[in-house]
């Protein structure tokens, strides 16, 4: 059967750093694996006045270091089109559908559209009731909007957001994208719990002692200053991608892994979340803010960041004990922490398991079990056991056993797309999901607004204030990173 998938993208945000650096490349090599091959087209929209040709050296310029040959570049980007575009101008859509008719028979598209959203939250609504009220939205093939975060600011706005899109669009039509759901790493949890007898039966309270999540970043805000002076490492960070891996963590195996049945799962862990308030917020979560250090003097602090407030009490970083509410999860926390100029660049998946003593072996003798997802760069799972040493006697030590990825493997944005092309959500956020995780971040925020002097410093090209390492030393335990 062939893989040839027929669509016709529009993405409004066409001209944007997120297009050129993701979107972009992810489709060219979707179309070098064949994936996309003749029965495609891109529109591009924007503010800004550009010709085809001028959008059509832009996509070559954005896949320029992976194209196979000038040929093929050339004969992908033959396949984009611009239209300048004010979303606010109800002509502009009457073009914007004209164009679209176009390239469809073009392209025999047979009526396949996919919205593609990378613009201000606040203007989704008025896109998609756009869409719907001038026809683009085509009754012959599948419509799919995909919508980029931020999904809101709290509950409230994101609910307010929801109502707005699905007065146009219908939630199974609607992929609301995380790009963290197309890592290889975080995309192997579910087949690590689940396909494997050895862990499936042990990943539970009698068996695990903790687990781990780390989101350390290396660098500083750079030119999003403006935007996370009002976002924040809680919301930009934690709401999302770390969540997101907090519900494959807790979560039951599904009934099947149809997306809707493995979103069954995720909501229920989410909403079993044990809520944080006012009176336990300084023992289950701190935040804090990155300061100068002696040691590099020439880096910057986050306030004076380029368009950061002079005053600024956003966090950089938050580091949190989560608990479930789930008898299966009992005294078995997940500890949560994502910064910004932290010591390396790091993403990471630690489960500890708990350490026995044997017939053989005393319990201050054995180190623990240590299962390990490295989610960045180098990805990977590692597994820390106690084996003996090499020679006569029969000490002890922790080793290591090692699987590397292969470094061909597809990129985020690359495989999100194609499930998008392929109709498979399960990668995708249900309105659901967005809903518990705001729920769970709005308490937290809540409690930290009304205490304003909680916000910790630490120098910059560390791993974050002491008080991280407290949260855990508090309960016996210790960051495995």
């Amino acid at each position: 059967m062939s893989q040839n998938q027929k669509a016709l993208f529009i993405i409004f945000g066409g001209t944007g750093d997120l297009a050129y650096r993701k979107l972009y490349p992810a489709l060219y090599k979707l179309y070098k694996n064949n994936y996309l091959n003749e029965n495609f087209a891109v529109i591009g929209t924007a503010r800004r006045e550009w010709t085809d040709e001028y959008y059509q050296n832009i996509i070559l310029d954005s896949i320029d270091s992976i194209k196979t040959s000038e040929q093929e570049a050339k004969a992908f980007a033959g396949h984009f089109r611009y239209q300048s575009h004010n979303v606010n101008d109800t002509d502009n859509y009457h073009t914007l559908k004209k164009l679209a008719d176009q390239l469809d028979e073009e392209y025999q598209i047979n009526g396949n559209r996919i919205f593609y959203l990378s613009m201000s939250p606040n203007l989704f609504g008025t896109i998609a009731a756009h869409l719907r009220g001038e026809n683009l939205v085509n009754e012959n093939g599948f419509n799919r909007l995909i919508i980029e975060k931020p999904f809101g600011t709290n509950f409230n706005d994101s609910n307010d957001l929801n109502n707005d899109i699905l007065q146009s669009f219908d939630e199974e039509q609607i992929y609301r994208i995380d790009h963290y759901l197309g890592k290889d790493m975080i995309q192997s949890l579910l087949s690590l719990k689940f396909a494997n007898p050895t862990f499936k039966h042990l990943w539970n309270k009698d068996f695990i002692s903790n687990m781990q999540v780390t989101l350390a970043e290396d660098i500083g805000v750079e030119e999003r200053g403006g935007y996370y002076d009002t976002s924040g490492a809680l919301r930009d960070m934690i709401q999302n991608h770390v969540l997101q891996i907090v519900s494959f963590l807790f979560m039951d195996e599904p009934a099947s892994s149809q997306s809707d049945d493995i979103a069954v799962e995720k909501v229920k862990a989410l909403k079993n979340l044990q809520l944080i308030t006012p009176e336990n917020i300084d023992d289950k979560f701190i935040r804090g803010q990155y300061t100068t250090s002696e040691e590099e003097p020439s880096v910057l602090d986050y306030r004076s960041e380029p368009n950061i407030e002079a005053d600024s009490t956003t966090e950089t970083f938050v580091a949190g004990k989560v608990e479930s509410l789930d008898k299966n999860w009992e005294g078995v926390p997940i500890y949560i922490r994502s910064g910004k100029r932290m010591k390396d660049k790091e993403t990471r998946i630690d489960i500890v398991f708990k350490n026995e003593p044997s017939n053989l072996y005393e319990a201050d003798e054995l180190s623990e079990n240590i299962l390990t997802l490295h989610v960045g760069s180098n990805q990977g799972i590692s597994l820390q056991i106690n084996n003996k040493v090499v020679g006569h006697n029969f000490d002890i030590v922790p080793t290591s056993l090692d699987y590397k990825m292969n470094e061909q493997t597809p990129d985020d944005y690359e495989k999100l797309l194609l499930n998008a092309l392929q109709g498979n959500k399960a990668s995708f956020v249900y309105w659901e999901e967005v809903a518990y995780s705001w729920k769970y971040i709005d308490a937290i925020r809540e409690a930290w607004d009304a205490d304003s002097s909680n916000l910790l410093l630490y120098p910059v090209n560390t791993n974050g204030p002491k008080e991280a390492f407290d949260l855990l030393e508090q309960d016996g335990n210790y960051w495995v990173w």
